[in-house]
């Protein structure tokens, strides 16, 4: 390997494969559309302009964040920086909002709705599983189905993760997770316990593919796989899924051990945020009926 070549490879796994994805992607839009590298301010603006209607703020700015690495790896000057540009993205958020859709949070009493929906057929062992395991540790999808048999490890208490590498963690320095035992009918230690004895497996993806048949199938379920699971069992159990996704695990773990009282740096050693303010809109949330002004007046 050349020194040219080593440094492409380094500069290449700073990135996670997520990401790299992404910037293809984003690249792959804007050279579509017709723009050029390395490229002026005025055609990043009139892209953005021209795509003001189709994408929300939130991609744009996503789009203009790959445009400015792009340019700031290959030594070009950064249109990204310009007047212009940022002005037009003013411009956007202020006719448009800047608010984002956020996945509604399952919540404690939702969740045990679904999983008392759910039998003892293997895909209904998988998605107990799965459900339980990507609440209990405040999982983003990725990271759920991305859990190895090998990360498993069995404690007195319940059960230790290790989560290897995650979306804030892109040097893989990974994490311990502690899943404890249940003291409700709804155990995730008892629950993951009974998956794996169902799967037969020593190694590979904890979380795989089952067909009809309740055969095993392939070596591991998407990321986007768990927005489906869950949407179907929430439909299955009587509940609206619109609105739901995976990341609704994620947020309903955070909201329902806020609203339970819990530290919010006891919820964020779990969920792995890094600070109260990424916590903050899981706190507003879980506060939006607590001492309501209008509970003394109405």
């Amino acid at each position: 390997m050349t020194r040219t070549e080593a440094v492409e490879h380094f500069v290449r796994e700073s990135l996670s494969e997520n990401t790299r994805q992404a910037y293809r992607s984003d690249l792959a839009h804007f050279i579509g559309w017709g723009g050029v590298l390395p490229a002026s301010p005025e055609l990043v603006a009139q892209y953005l302009a021209d795509h003001a209607k189709l994408l929300a703020p939130a991609s744009l700015a996503r789009r203009i964040a790959t445009l400015s690495k792009v340019h700031a790896a290959n030594g070009w000057g950064n249109p990204c920086r310009a007047e212009i540009v940022r002005a037009t993205m003013r411009g956007i958020k202020r006719v448009k909002g800047t608010a984002q859709d956020q996945a509604k949070p399952l919540l404690r009493e939702d969740l045990f709705l679904v999983l008392d929906t759910l039998g003892d057929d293997t895909r209904s062992i998988r998605d107990r599983a799965l459900l339980l395991i990507g609440w209990a540790g405040g999982f983003r999808s990725s990271e759920l189905t991305g859990l190895d048999v090998t990360d498993v490890e069995k404690v007195r208490e319940g059960l230790v993760l290790h989560l290897r590498r995650s979306k804030t963690d892109q040097t893989g320095q990974g994490r311990r997770l502690g899943i404890p035992l249940g003291r409700t009918r709804h155990c995730p230690v008892a629950a993951l316990t009974a998956w794996l004895d169902t799967a037969k497996q020593s190694n590979g993806k904890i979380f795989r593919p089952v067909d009809r048949h309740g055969n095993l199938k392939g070596n591991a379920l998407r990321g986007d796989a768990v927005s489906t699971v869950l949407r179907g069992r929430l439909t299955a159990a009587g509940i609206d899924p619109i609105g739901y996704s995976g990341h609704s695990l994620r947020a309903g773990l955070a909201t329902s051990a806020i609203k339970a009282g819990v530290p919010t740096y006891k919820v964020r050693a779990q969920t792995g945020h890094s600070s109260d303010a990424m916590l903050g809109r899981y706190v507003r949330e879980a506060g939006l009926f607590d001492g309501n002004a209008v509970v003394t007046l109405l």
